[in-house]
C-alpha cells in the first residue's frame, strides 16, 4: 500500500511539475520574463522534493520509474493543452498562393481578415501573392482551413508574434 501512494505521489506532482514548465517555457518566449522566474522557481521547488523523495525512499519498485516518467508525459500533455488556453496572442500567418488570385483575397477579407497582398514570383517565376494576415491564436484554425479551400495549393506559413501593435485586427 505504501509503494501505491508513493507512485500515485510522484505521478500527479510531476504531471503538475511539468505542466508548471511547459507553461513556463512560454511566457519566457513571449518575454514575461517575471511571471516565467516565478512559475521557474515553483517548478524547481517541486521537483526538487519529488526527486528527493523519489530517491530516498527505502521502497524499490519500477513502478516508481514508471510513475515518475508517466507523470512527465501527462504533464507535457496538459502543459501543452493549458497554454493554448491560457496564453493568448497572435500569429503571423503568411500564405503565398498559387496564383495571383484577387478572388481569394476577396474572400478572405469578407471572412473578416484584415490581409495586406505583396506580388511575388515563385519558383516558375509565375506572378503570386503573398498574403500577411495577424490574427488571435484562436482564429488560426480558421484561417488556415479557408486558406485551404479557396487554395489547396497555397504555401502557408504561420508563426507567434511577440509584438503586434496598429493595424486592423478582428
Amino acid at each position: 500500500m505504501e509503494i501505491l501512494l508513493l507512485c500515485i505521489k510522484i505521478f500527479f506532482v510531476r504531471v503538475f511539475d511539468v505542466a508548471l514548465g511547459t507553461v513556463r517555457m512560454l511566457f519566457t518566449v513571449k518575454g514575461k520574463r517575471f511571471v516565467a522566474s516565478t512559475i521557474g522557481f515553483i517548478e524547481m521547488l517541486i521537483w526538487f522534493l519529488i526527486v528527493k523523495e523519489a530517491l530516498n525512499t527505502d521502497l524499490t519498485s519500477i513502478w516508481i520509474a514508471v510513475s515518475y516518467a508517466g507523470g512527465y508525459a501527462l504533464g507535457t500533455l496538459l502543459g501543452s493543452y493549458l497554454s493554448e488556453r491560457l496564453i493568448s496572442g497572435m500569429v503571423t500567418v503568411q500564405a503565398i498562393l498559387s496564383s495571383a488570385n484577387d478572388e481569394v483575397v476577396t474572400m478572405i477579407r469578407k471572412a473578416g481578415y484584415a490581409v495586406s497582398v505583396l506580388d511575388v514570383k515563385g519558383q516558375d517565376d509565375k506572378p503570386k501573392y503573398l498574403l500577411l494576415i495577424e490574427v488571435n491564436k484562436k482564429r488560426q484554425n480558421g484561417i488556415r482551413k479557408l486558406i485551404k479551400e479557396l487554395d489547396d495549393r497555397a504555401f502557408v506559413i504561420i508563426n507567434d508574434s511577440k509584438t503586434v501593435y496598429n493595424g486592423y485586427f478582428q
